[in-house]
C-alpha cells in the first residue's frame, strides 16, 4: 500500500505518522513545499505552539466551531483533546494548562513540538520530502511534481490548509469547495474615543454587529485597543462568526460596544443613579466606580460631555443617560480588518457534506483523504484549530492504510 500525504502542516504530520504506525507494511511519503515542515506550528502561540484546549466534553468542545461543529461531535468522540496530551505524552512531551484553558508545552518552546513530530516521523518510517511541490493531482492517483516526476499511489491525504492549490485539486477530483474568507483577524476602527489609548485593554466587554434582523452575533471576552483598532480573544471570536458577513458586507459594519456587560438590562443606570448619592462630592472624570481602565474612563466621560470638574451629585440626568449609553452601547464603525499573522485561519473549503466523517475520505473520490483546514472546518482562538487538525488527521490516519 502506497499512501501520500501533500502538505508539511500539523495535519499532515499527525496523518502520515499515525497511518505509517498502524499499517507499518505501508509505504507512507509526506511531501512539501516548503524548505521545512510545521511552519505554522513554529509560529503559533507566538512561538510556544498552542496544541490543543483543556476541554475534554465533545458537546462542550465543538461550541468553539463556527464551522464544522456538527461533523467534528462524532469526531471527538473517537480523538479528543483528552487523546493529544496522551499522545504527546507517550513520546514524551507535557503539556500544562494556562488559566484560559489554553495548552502549551512545558519548555513554552513551539520546537520542542516540532522536534517531536519529526522524531515520531522518522521512528515510523515515513519518508519526508521537502521543497517538493506539487503541481497536479490526477485521478488514479497520479501526483505531479513540480521537477517533473510523477509519483502514483493507492491513497492520497490532501492536507494543503488554506492553500488554493489545495481547493484547486480537490475540485479537479469532483469536490465542491466553499468560498475561503478569512476568519481571525482584528478589526480597523479609526474614532477619537480610541485614539492614544493603544495598549489599553479590558478584562471583559460584549461586542456585537448592528446587523438586520434578530439574530445579532455577540462575543464576550477580554478585548485590546490597538493604534489600529481593536484586538483581543472577543474580537478575534467575532471575527471568526461573523467571517461571512464581514466579508459580504467588505468589512464596513457598527459594532456596538458593551464596556460593563456585568450590569444587565436597567441595572447600570440605577448604579449610576446610586453614585449620586454614594458619591456625591467626587468628580465624575477623575472617580471610576467599574473596573474599568482610567484612561478609557476619563475618554468616555469627556465623550458625553461632561466636564471635569463636574461631580456625581451635580450631573443632570440627561447626562446620566448620556453615559449609560456610551458605556453599554457605544457605536463604532468597523472601517476594514487586520491580520492576526500569528494565528492566520480561513473559513471555507472542501465542502463537509463530501466528507465521510468516520474515515476522513471522500464520499465522492474513494481513496482520496482531507484533513485540517483545507476542509470548510474553522475554530476560534485557543488551541482549537490545532485539535481538528490532530483529529482530522489521527482519523485519517486510522483508515488510510486499510
Amino acid at each position: 500500500m502506497r499512501v501520500i500525504v501533500i502538505g508539511g502542516g500539523a495535519a499532515g504530520f499527525f496523518a502520515a505518522i499515525t497511518s505509517a504506525v498502524k499499517y507499518p507494511n505501508s509505504h507512507t511519503i509526506l511531501l512539501e513545499a516548503g524548505k521545512v515542515p510545521l511552519t505554522k506550528v513554529r509560529i503559533s502561540g507566538g512561538g510556544r505552539c498552542n496544541v490543543t484546549h483543556h476541554c475534554f466534553d465533545a458537546a462542550q468542545l465543538i461550541q468553539y466551531y463556527p464551522r464544522g461543529s456538527k461533523e467534528l461531535r462524532g469526531a471527538f468522540s473517537r480523538f479528543n483533546p483528552g487523546d493529544t496530551i496522551a499522545w504527546f505524552n507517550r513520546e514524551g512531551v507535557q503539556l500544562k494548562t494556562e488559566a484560559d484553558g489554553r495548552m502549551f508545552p512545558v519548555t513554552n518552546s513551539s520546537e520542542t513540538i516540532v522536534e517531536c513530530l519529526l522524531k515520531a516521523a522518522e521512528k515510523a518510517k515515513v519518508i519526508i520530502k521537502t521543497q517538493t511541490p506539487v503541481v497536479k493531482v490526477a485521478p488514479g492517483f497520479t501526483v505531479v511534481l513540480k521537477q517533473g516526476e510523477e509519483l502514483q499511489c493507492d491513497r492520497l491525504l490532501i492536507a494543503t490548509g488554506s492553500s488554493p492549490l489545495g481547493y484547486r485539486w480537490a475540485k479537479d477530483l469532483g469536490h465542491q469547495i466553499e468560498p475561503p474568507v478569512p476568519s481571525l483577524f482584528t478589526f480597523n476602527i479609526r474614532d477619537s474615543r480610541l485614539e492614544g489609548l493603544s495598549g489599553v485593554s479590558v478584562e471583559s466587554v460584549s461586542l456585537s454587529l448592528a446587523t438586520v434582523g434578530k439574530n445579532r452575533l455577540t462575543q464576550t471576552g477580554p478585548i485590546v485597543i490597538t493604534h489600529w483598532g481593536l484586538s483581543g480573544p472577543a474580537v478575534l471570536k467575532l471575527s471568526a462568526w461573523a467571517a461571512r458577513l464581514l466579508h459580504q458586507h467588505n468589512y464596513k459594519l457598527s459594532l456596538i460596544i458593551n464596556w460593563l456587560p456585568e450590569y444587565p438590562g436597567e441595572s447600570l443606570k440605577e448604579e449610576l443613579l446610586k453614585l449620586k448619592t454614594s458619591s456625591a462630592k467626587k468628580q465624575v472624570y477623575s472617580h471610576c466606580p467599574f473596573k474599568l481602565p482610567k484612561r478609557l474612563w476619563q475618554r468616555l466621560v469627556e465623550t458625553v460631555n461632561i466636564q471635569t470638574e463636574r461631580t456625581w451629585a451635580e450631573l443632570s440626568n440627561a447626562q446620566l443617560t448620556a453615559l449609560c449609553q456610551e458605556l453599554k452601547q457605544g457605536t463604532y464603525n468597523i472601517s476594514g480588518k487586520g491580520v492576526f499573522k500569528e494565528e492566520f485561519v480561513t473559513c471555507g473549503g472542501v465542502s463537509l457534506s463530501e466528507m465521510d466523517f468516520k474515515t476522513m475520505q471522500s464520499k465522492v473520490c474513494p481513496g482520496l483523504f482531507f484533513a485540517g483546514e483545507v476542509l470548510d472546518i474553522d475554530g476560534v482562538t485557543g488551541g482549537f484549530n490545532f485539535q481538528s487538525a490532530w483529529t482530522t488527521g489521527w482519523i485519517a490516519g486510522q483508515s488510510m492504510g486499510n
